[in-house]
């Protein structure tokens, strides 16, 4: 496990790299500042050799849907579509860095092992705020879990973060954890 601040952080190349954080951390908002993805993306976008996968992007692509759906089963259609981009981006030859809620271990665990099939390294990248900060990030944009489901996301969040910190994640070949000061400096991630 890594930390500290840094303007850029290198990952081997075709890496997997899964940024995580708890909803309303800034996952989005990070993948923005360091790839100018303008929200409005209704398909993975590919950057030099790397495909950047955020969620936002399945929302926009299920935009007309969604309305008609019940919470749950717009969260249930996003989810599936961007699991399914990840999963669909591995055979190809890009480094992948993808927006995840991977405090789910079957997630973790799911993704790592799509990693080795297609011979990639995985990483995972935390996005470390207070719950009060993501709350609030999540207020910010209009779109909050119910507080019972962001009760779940923090104790989730909170093992997979003590797990990373102990070096005990698995299966990940490398975690760097940064916190948002952290955050707002990184300027570029590298694969080299």
């Amino acid at each position: 496990m890594t930390s500290g601040t840094a303007t850029e952080i290198v990952f081997p190349p075709r890496a997997l790299v899964l940024l995580t954080g708890l909803p309303g951390a800034g996952k989005s908002h990070l993948l923005t500042q360091l790839y100018g993805l303008s929200g409005a993306e209704p398909r993975p976008l590919r950057v030099g050799q790397t495909l950047v996968i955020d969620s936002r992007q399945a929302r926009v692509r299920w935009a007309r849907l969604l309305p008609r759906l019940p919470r749950r089963a717009q969260t249930l259609v996003v989810h599936l579509s961007h699991v399914s981009r990840i999963a669909r981006a591995l055979p190809l030859g890009d480094a992948v860095v993808a927006h995840s809620r991977a405090a789910w271990p079957h997630l973790l665990y799911g993704f790592a092992l799509l990693a080795r099939l297609t011979g990639r390294p995985f990483h995972v990248l935390m996005l470390d705020v207070p719950p009060e900060t993501a709350w609030a990030g999540q207020l910010a944009r209009g779109r909050a879990a119910s507080p019972a489901s962001f009760a779940r996301h923090r104790r989730r969040w909170e093992v997979l973060l003590s797990q990373a910190r102990s070096g005990s994640l698995p299966p990940a070949h490398g975690v760097h954890v940064m916190d948002r000061p952290a955050a707002d400096v990184l300027r570029r991630i590298e694969f080299r």
